[in-house]
């Protein structure tokens, strides 16, 4: 009689359930009912990766620039870390550029993908609370599945600060270039203009002895910690959406701005490209600083860009001067060569 009861319980349950829903086991989890192919909406989501894109302002004084290297502390291996100790996951964010030792960023951008389904703002303050006092997470938000902080980027504007008294106060040495010496605004104006356009900018890259020391270094340390040993297309500045080996690119504006900090005068230069070599916004400030200093003529802009040897152009200016200001995204940018008029 029993027996009979639960059979007819069985039948009554096993008709009265739709295949689609599935049946509840052990653990929790539902399979369904001749639909292997089913799987509810929320197991679907916690498999996806959410691609993410942040804006990080840092102080690289005391960092050995942006990119992993073996034994140095560096930007993007604190915002991993970071990471791990917030969502439990390591993923490399790639920025977009590859600031080098002592330099500074206001807008660096980075991106990463995560599974852990965290708020953007929560994101944003659990980073923050973990990072070192020099590095902030400025802004984070969630981005497309093909968004990528460096391939993505249409434009970047870079900032050179001048601290233009005889005596600079402790509190900005670490992010000016003390230059107590006469210069000529005007010229140093005219000679920055004259970088615009689309040139092959070869005279204003790093030289070979400076990358060639920078790869030394590198491939030893990447040699004893057993790490691959990075190829030349690994080290490319900062520009993946350029062919390889190409020193040709666009600069949008370039000028020098005269302001005033309480503590004294100051000059500013900006420059907006579609990409910029390495070292390139740093021999175009000592270039146009000789030009100030009547080292230079204006006239020789043109002269040095076309000698296409660093030789034929200025030293290059300390890092501790140099911010990345900003990144764009969106259509690609074109010189409109009017400008030049």
């Amino acid at each position: 009689m029993v027996n009979n009861g639960l059979q007819a319980a069985h039948v009554q349950k096993a008709e009265y359930i739709p295949t689609a829903v599935s049946f509840p086991v052990s653990g929790g989890v539902g399979y369904p009912d001749r639909q292997r192919h089913f799987m509810p909406e929320i197991d679907q989501n916690a498999l996806l990766l959410q691609n993410w894109k942040v804006i990080v302002s840092y102080d690289g004084t005391d960092y050995s620039g942006w990119q992993v290297q073996p034994g140095e502390r560096m930007v993007q291996g604190e915002i991993q870390a970071a990471l791990g100790r917030v969502t439990g996951e390591r993923p490399l964010p790639q920025g977009s550029g590859r600031t080098d030792a002592g330099v500074h960023a206001l807008g660096q951008v980075a991106s990463f993908a995560l599974r852990a389904p965290i708020p953007a703002d929560n994101l944003r303050r659990a980073l923050n609370r973990t990072l070192p006092d020099a590095i902030r997470i400025v802004e984070a938000e969630t981005a497309p599945v093909d968004f990528h902080a460096r391939h993505s980027a249409t434009a970047k504007t870079y900032e050179y600060r001048l601290f233009c008294e005889a005596i600079c106060p402790p509190i900005l040495a670490r992010y000016v270039y003390p230059c107590a010496w006469p210069m000529n605004l005007g010229a140093m104006q005219a000679a920055a203009k004259l970088l615009e356009g689309e040139h092959d900018f070869v005279s204003f890259a790093a030289t070979d002895p400076d990358v060639a020391a920078r790869k030394d270094a590198a491939t030893r340390k990447d040699v004893a910690a057993g790490n691959r040993v990075k190829t030349l297309e690994d080290d490319e500045e900062s520009d993946a959406e350029f062919p390889a080996k190409t020193t040709v690119r666009t600069v949008f504006s370039s000028a020098w701005e005269a302001t005033h900090d309480p503590a004294g005068a100051m000059l500013v230069y900006r420059v907006r490209g579609n990409g910029f070599l390495h070292h390139m916004v740093r021999n175009f400030v000592g270039t146009l600083l000789d030009v100030g200093r009547g080292r230079l003529a204006v006239e020789a802009i043109p002269e040095i860009v076309a000698a296409k040897a660093r030789a034929a152009a200025g030293p290059t200016a300390p890092a501790r001067g140099l911010f990345l200001h900003s990144v764009e995204y969106g259509e690609k940018i074109h010189f409109n060569r009017s400008l030049l008029v």
